[in-house]
């Protein structure tokens, strides 16, 4: 995410307001060394049934 120029705090609210409505949580944001980007690392909780089907793929 970003350009040569940078990233702006707007597109990075609106990505963020985006994930936190689809359920991620960003739990790092950083810009690597020598980048105008940024990086960001999300996560977020399974659900049972998405839980049971990794654990048992056979149980669809």
């Amino acid at each position: 995410m970003g350009s040569i120029f940078g990233t702006k705090d707007e597109l990075i609210q609106v990505t963020l307001d985006e994930w936190g409505a689809e359920g991620w949580e960003a739990i790092n944001v950083f810009t690597p060394e020598g980048s105008g980007k940024i990086t960001m690392v999300a996560k977020r909780p399974l659900t049972d049934r998405v839980r049971r089907m990794r654990n048992m793929p056979s149980m669809k």
